[in-house]
């Protein structure tokens, strides 16, 4: 009996010193703290969300301005060529307001204005915008006289033709003309030989006739003379030539 005690309790000592203590863990050092970093972070945060906060207004504030519709020429209005747009609004650039469109159309385009454009005011004067020794001159073709699709922009050839019956007048018609530059007309060369189309009326505007196709040219000064006796007399076509 009292081997078998000694026996159990080497026993019990050797169970209770195989087993480690649970839960022991090996010292860490502290964590090294960067206030400085933290700080920084949270600033980036806040620039962040406050630029985002700004476009999102920036983007919400916009006025409403004058489009044109269809290509201006130089010294033409915009007409009824026109639309609203909205924009941001931007102090640096001079756009014109849609409640001014009335007064807008008083003003002539300075310079070609295409189609699309969000014009500005610098774009349009008061009175003529027609370069110096240019004329504006006015003319009503019938169908024959005039390219199908010609528009606002084209550069044309103005010719003279009518009746070769009435030979005597034509060539009096010419005579006159000879001393302006390219105003022959009698030999095959062109009265204008570049002159540019500033407006065509529309063919649906009720207040024109049917056949006759009203157009301005813009043409050199010394020139207005020699088209404006041709148009008077219905011997006036158009031919567009290279440049366009």
């Amino acid at each position: 009996m009292r081997i078998q005690e000694r026996t159990g309790a080497g026993n019990n000592r050797s169970a209770t010193s195989a087993h480690p203590a649970m839960g022991e863990r090996l010292p860490t050092p502290p964590r090294e703290r960067k206030p400085a970093l933290a700080a920084l972070a949270v600033l980036l945060v806040l620039v962040g969300a406050l630029g985002a906060t700004m476009l999102v207004l920036r983007a919400g504030d916009r006025v409403e301005v004058v489009k044109v519709t269809s290509d201006i020429q130089a010294g033409e209005s915009v007409g009824d060529h026109a639309t609203s747009v909205l924009v941001a609004d931007d102090l640096s650039i001079h756009y014109v307001p849609w409640e001014q469109v009335g007064q807008l159309k008083k003003l002539k385009a300075k310079s070609p204005i295409y189609k699309g454009t969000v014009v500005i005011g610098e774009m349009f004067a008061s009175g003529s915008a027609l370069p110096d020794g240019k004329a504006s001159v006015g003319v009503s073709l019938k169908e024959g006289q005039y390219p199908a699709g010609i528009k606002s922009g084209d550069t044309v050839a103005v010719y003279r033709v009518g009746d070769t019956g009435s030979g005597g007048s034509r060539s009096s018609a010419g005579s006159s003309n000879s001393s302006g530059p390219g105003a022959s007309g009698t030999d095959g060369a062109p009265l204008v030989e570049r002159a540019k189309v500033g407006s065509v009326q529309d063919h649906q505007d009720s207040t024109i006739s049917s056949t006759n196709l009203p157009v301005t040219l813009i043409v050199d000064s010394g020139q207005a003379a020699s088209v404006t006796q041709a148009a008077s007399a219905g011997q006036v076509a158009l031919v567009i030539v290279p440049g366009n």
